[in-house]
C-alpha cells in the first residue's frame, strides 16, 4: 500500500494501473500534469507577467514531463519560460541569486519531494526577492506562500485508508487497481498578497478552495 505522486507505471512501481501485479497498490495523485493549470493561475493573477521562472529539481523523474507541459502552455499565451535548476539547497540559493541578473515576473515551483522539503526556504527567498510564486502543495500556502494548486494529499490518504481496510480483510493488493486521486485544491494566502502589494481578481477568489487571511 502506497500513497505517492506521479505515474507509478512510469516510475516502475506497478505493471499497470488496473492490474498492478506483485504486492503493491495504492493511491497516486497528479503532479507533473498540472503545470499548465498552475501557469494559467499565475497568468490570471498577473496577466502582464512575461518572464516566468520555473524552479525544478532535475533529478526528479517527472520533471521533464512537467517542464514540457509548462513550455507548451507558455507558448500558447506568449510567455517566456526561464528554467531554474535546484537539485540541492545551495542550488536553491544560487537560483534565486541569479534573479538579480535575470529578473522574472513570477515563479512556478515544480513538484518534487526535495523542493517540498525545502518549501520554507523557497517561500523565504520568494518573499525576499518579491517574486509572486505558485506552489504544488497546499502546505506552502499555509506557511506563507502566495498560492498553491495541487492534488489533495488528505483525500489521497483517505482513499488509501479505505484500501488498507480492504487488504486487512483479505483482498490482494495485486487485484486492487491503483486509484488516481481526482480532488485538487487551490489555496490563496491574502496576507502574503498584501505584503506583495497584490490584489487577487474576484474570479480567482471565487474558485479558491481556501483563502487564508
Amino acid at each position: 500500500m502506497d500513497v505517492d505522486a506521479g505515474n507509478p507505471v512510469a516510475l516502475g512501481f506497478v505493471a499497470s494501473l488496473n492490474r498492478p501485479g506483485g504486492n503493491v497498490t495504492g493511491v497516486t495523485f497528479v503532479t507533473a500534469e498540472l503545470g499548465a493549470k498552475q501557469l494559467g493561475l499565475l497568468h490570471e493573477l498577473q496577466p502582464g507577467a512575461m518572464r516566468v521562472g520555473v524552479l525544478i529539481d532535475p533529478t526528479y523523474p517527472l520533471t521533464e514531463c512537467f517542464v514540457s507541459d509548462v513550455q507548451a502552455a507558455a507558448s500558447s499565451i506568449r510567455k517566456q519560460i526561464e528554467v531554474l535548476e535546484a537539485p540541492t539547497g545551495r542550488d536553491v540559493d544560487i537560483a534565486f541569486a541569479s534573479l538579480a541578473q535575470k529578473p522574472i515576473d513570477a515563479l512556478l515551483v515544480a513538484p518534487s519531494p526535495f523542493l517540498n522539503n525545502r518549501r520554507i526556504q523557497l517561500i523565504t527567498l520568494a518573499t525576499y526577492h518579491r517574486v509572486p510564486a505558485i506552489y504544488p502543495w497546499r502546505e506552502a500556502a499555509e506557511v506563507g506562500g502566495l498560492m498553491s494548486y495541487g492534488a489533495s494529499i488528505t483525500d489521497a490518504q483517505r482513499q488509501a485508508g479505505i484500501y488498507a481496510g480492504r487488504i486487512l480483510k483479505g483482498e490482494k493488493p495485486a487485484d486492487l487497481p491503483v486509484i488516481q486521486s481526482s480532488k485538487f485544491e487551490f489555496v490563496i494566502n491574502l496576507n502574503t498578497a498584501k505584503a506583495f502589494g497584490l490584489s487577487f481578481p474576484p474570479g480567482l477568489l471565487a474558485i479558491a478552495d481556501e483563502v487564508i487571511e
